[in-house]
């Protein structure tokens, strides 16, 4: 039972995590803004998400920061608007 709790936990703070990311990705006017706050946001919640899940804190910054800065950058300004 409690294994349960436990992956349940997990899988409400990843799914937090991803839905944190999805919603600032964007911020920032230029594609070069956004690709940096994506930067910084992902490696931020994939160094929490593999502290969470016990993974590689290093590795999931770096996995996130990528996907983080790939989504900001192909994002455009009209996409996400934050005002």
């Amino acid at each position: 039972m409690h294994i349960q709790v436990l992956n349940l936990t997990r899988i409400l703070t990843l799914g937090a995590v991803v839905a944190l990311t999805i919603g600032l990705v964007g911020c920032g006017t230029t594609t070069g803004e956004r690709a940096t706050s994506g930067a910084g946001v992902g490696a931020a919640i994939g160094a929490g998400a593999a502290a969470v899940t016990g993974g590689s804190v290093v590795q999931g910054a770096v996995i996130g920061g990528g996907v983080g800065a790939a989504t900001g950058a192909a994002t455009d300004a009209d996409d996400i608007n934050l005002e």
